[in-house]
C-alpha cells in the first residue's frame, strides 16, 4: 500500500502552487515599464487623414512613446466612425483596455452622451482621459469665406438674397455642428452640403469653389490653406471658441461678441464646451491604474519637451495642453448644464 508522505511531497506542492500562481497573473500586473516596453501603441483617429485630428495625432505620435515607460512606439491609425461616437462606444465597452490602444477623440463627443444621442453608447466620465494638447487658449474655431465670395462679414449670410454654401463632414463632426449652431444662432440664410469625410476634402473643394466657406481650426486654415492665407484669399467672418478676440483675428468678432440674450448666451456656452479640451487623447475603460499613470505623466511631460514644442511649432500647430483631470473637469462642468438647454442642442444636432 502506498503512503502519502507529506514531508517529503510539500515542498513540491508549493513549487508547483507558485508556478501556477504566476502562470494565471494577469498581463496588467506587469509594472508600465515592462509592459511597454518593446510594445507598439495604436493611436486611433476617427477621421479621414490631413485634418486637425489628423494632423495632431501624428504630432504625439512622434513624441509621447519616449515620454512613456518602456518607450513603446505610437503608430497612427485611421478608423473613421460618426467623429468619434463609434469609437468612444468601443472604449466604454472595456475593449482593449490594457493600455495599448488610445484614440483622439473629437472633442464634440461627450455632448452627445449628455444629450443622449441615439448612437452614443458611453458615460464620458467612465473614459480614461490622458490629456489635450490644446486648451484653445491660441486657437480659434473660424467660419472662411471665400474672398471671391460678395459676402464679406456674417451679416451679408443674414441676406436671403445671397446663395452661400457650407461645407461640413459627417455627423458629429465639430464642422457641421458649429455650421447649424452659427445658422441656428444668427439666422444665417446658408446651406450646408454635409458628408465629407474630414476636413482636408472641404478645403479642397473650398478651392476649387465648389463650396464658398466651412468652419475649421484657425491653425489648421494656417496649415492647410497656407497660400490662400498669406494671399488673404480666404476671410474669415466670425470665431468660436473664444471669450476673447484672439490676438491674431483683432478685427473678427468672437460669437459671444454677437449674442447678448442670456439663454442664447447659455446655448452658445454649451456648444463652445469642447473647444476648450480642443484634441483630447483617450482610453477605454478599464487601463490599469499604473499604466494610466504613466500616460498621463508622460503627455505632459511631452507637452513641455522642446522636442514636441519644436516640432509643433514647424507645423504652425498652437499648442497649449492640459491634464487628463483639467479634461475630465471640463467634462463634469458640461454635465451641469440645464437640460433644457441640452434638449435645444439635441434637436439642433439631430436635425
Amino acid at each position: 500500500m502506498t503512503t502519502f508522505d507529506s514531508a517529503r511531497c510539500l515542498p513540491k506542492l508549493l513549487v508547483a502552487a507558485a508556478m501556477a500562481a504566476a502562470a494565471a497573473a494577469p498581463a496588467k500586473a506587469q509594472t508600465a515599464e515592462r509592459f511597454y516596453a518593446g510594445r507598439t501603441v495604436n493611436l486611433i483617429v476617427p477621421f479621414a487623414p490631413g485634418g486637425y485630428y489628423d494632423i495632431g495625432a501624428r504630432l504625439i505620435a512622434r513624441h509621447l512613446g519616449a515620454h512613456i515607460p518602456g518607450k513603446p512606439n505610437l503608430v497612427v491609425q485611421h478608423q473613421p466612425s460618426a467623429g468619434g461616437i463609434g469609437l468612444a462606444n468601443r472604449f466604454a465597452s472595456g475593449a482593449d483596455s490594457d493600455g495599448a490602444t488610445l484614440g483622439v477623440l473629437q472633442r464634440a463627443v461627450p455632448q452627445y452622451a449628455f444629450i443622449s444621442y441615439e448612437s452614443a453608447r458611453f458615460d464620458p466620465m467612465k473614459l480614461s482621459w490622458v490629456g489635450s494638447i490644446s486648451a484653445y487658449e491660441t486657437d480659434s474655431y473660424v467660419l472662411i469665406l471665400n474672398k471671391s465670395h460678395p459676402a464679406k462679414s456674417l451679416a451679408d449670410l443674414k441676406n436671403p438674397g445671397l446663395k452661400t454654401s457650407l461645407g461640413a463632414g459627417r455627423s458629429g463632426s465639430a464642422n457641421l455642428i458649429f455650421a447649424l449652431v452659427a445658422k441656428e444662432l444668427f439666422k444665417l440664410h446658408v446651406d450646408i452640403v454635409r458628408g465629407y469625410d474630414g476636413t482636408a476634402p472641404i478645403f479642397l473643394a473650398l478651392q476649387r469653389k465648389e463650396v464658398d466657406g466651412l468652419m475649421a481650426d484657425f491653425s489648421t486654415v494656417k496649415v492647410a490653406l497656407a497660400d490662400l492665407w498669406a494671399r488673404k484669399e480666404v476671410v474669415p467672418v466670425v470665431q468660436f471658441g473664444r471669450k476673447t478676440r484672439l490676438p491674431e483675428l483683432p478685427d473678427v468678432p468672437t460669437a459671444r461678441d454677437l449674442v447678448t440674450d442670456p439663454t442664447e448666451l447659455s446655448f452658445l456656452s454649451f456648444a463652445e464646451m469642447p473647444f476648450f479640451m480642443a484634441l483630447p487623447v483617450a482610453g477605454p475603460t478599464g487601463i490599469p491604474h499604473d499604466r494610466m499613470q504613466a500616460l498621463q505623466s508622460a503627455f505632459m511631460a511631452m507637452a513641455k519637451d522642446p522636442a514636441f514644442l519644436d516640432d509643433a511649432k514647424k507645423l504652425k500647430f498652437e499648442v497649449d495642453p492640459i491634464s487628463g483631470d483639467a479634461v475630465l473637469d471640463a467634462i463634469r462642468e458640461a454635465a451641469k448644464t440645464p437640460p433644457d438647454v441640452m434638449a435645444r442642442f439635441k434637436t439642433l444636432v439631430a436635425n
